[in-house]
């Protein structure tokens, strides 16, 4: 605490005002409501929710209205407030073959079955302002959206079949849980994705990125990215069965990625994977990338040496609100440590002195 400011906690209360009249802003321009956040701002909402570890729409709009919408801030708040919910229980793994598809793409295959979907997407939007949206210009209807297929096989599922691309490991065992336990290292597969969905966006895309400039020599195809809803059913021992608690949306992507075989296993393609709460079209595919850089020791490839490919440092680094926590806390006062620093120079510049005095005077 800074206890030489004058004031004490009414400086602390008066800061707290302060803040809270910056985050309302001009009061003669209306204030934003959680709903206008929520419709409006959905993206930056989906990445609340993914790096929060929270899927709640409404309390990441209001998270992100109390942060004054510093996303980061946001996410902290959301983590803490998860903090303080009971757990009465686990969901089943969510089936994203079954996922109601509002954007579905393929790089590696061009006619899939269900076809693809190009949804609500700025890929191929003129990145020009548009001053129609400043003068609160009335939105054009989007056309009827046919509803996809009742179940939308995976592309991957296409190179399986022809044994071209490394089968899923079938693993039943219960993964360990980030969100209750400590990161521990080694991590297996299943840790390291709760890592990097929850990790920064930024962060991600930067590993990832530098993936693609070679730190890692694993070049890789979006096999496929889809968009869209899914149940969430959990198992009530009462009843002896699952039941659909509700839906949440979600972006899984899949990368295909070269692999040149070993020893035990032929040339074949290996996977990528990211799966991530909301429209998160860029950190699933960063999140993908990263997976697979990942993965080189189990495939027996060599580490070059790359960012991506060292566990240690992608995992304990990713994290925004540890990252945040630490680098943020030099700003609170460290008197003393200073000034053990600021005599240990004078002690050195004085001893310094003395010896350039001592050779002058020879």
């Amino acid at each position: 605490m800074y206890v030489a400011v004058k004031g004490g906690e009414r400086a602390i209360d008066n800061a707290h005002a302060w803040l809270a009249e910056e985050r309302r802003g001009d009061t003669s321009v209306a204030e934003l409501s959680v709903a206008q956040i929520r419709e409006q701002l959905t993206l930056a909402v989906n990445r609340v929710m993914a790096e929060g570890s929270l899927y709640d729409p409404d309390l990441a709009a209001l998270a992100i209205k109390q942060a004054r919408g510093d996303l980061i801030e946001a996410v902290f708040l959301i983590r803490a407030y998860r903090t303080t919910l009971p757990r009465f229980g686990y969901s089943e793994p969510v089936d994203t073959g079954e996922m109601a598809c509002e954007r579905r793409i393929s790089a590696t295959f061009k006619d899939l079955p269900g076809g693809q979907v190009l949804g609500p997407t700025f890929d191929y939007t003129h990145r020009l302002l548009d001053f129609k949206l400043a003068a609160d210009g009335e939105v054009p209807d989007a056309p009827v959206r046919e509803p996809s297929p009742e179940r939308v096989p995976h592309v991957t599922e296409f190179l399986n079949r022809e044994g071209l691309i490394e089968e899923a490991p079938a693993d039943d065992t219960t993964p360990p849980d980030l969100t209750r336990e400590p990161l521990e290292l080694p991590a297996e597969r299943a840790l390291r994705l709760q890592a990097l969905t929850r990790a920064d966006e930024g962060f991600t895309l930067g590993l990832a990125y530098s993936t693609q400039r070679g730190y890692a020599r694993n070049h890789a195809f979006v096999g496929e990215l889809r968009i869209g809803a899914v149940a969430v059913e959990m198992d009530v021992p009462e009843l002896g069965f699952a039941i659909e608690i509700g839906e949440v949306t979600l972006t899984e992507c899949e990368t295909v990625n070269q692999f040149k075989g070993s020893k035990t296993e032929p040339p074949q393609f290996t996977r990528g994977y990211g799966l991530v709460f909301g429209q998160s079209e860029r950190k699933s595919i960063s999140m993908a990338l990263v997976d697979r850089a990942l993965r080189w020791e189990e495939l027996c490839e060599d580490n070059v040496g790359a960012p991506a490919q060292d566990t240690e440092f992608v995992l304990y680094h990713g994290d925004n609100i540890q990252a945040t926590g630490f680098l943020e806390h030099i700003k609170l006062p460290h008197y003393v440590d200073f000034q053990s620093e600021l005599e240990l120079i004078r002690k050195l510049r004085r001893e310094a002195g003395a010896d350039a005095l001592a050779e002058a005077a020879e």
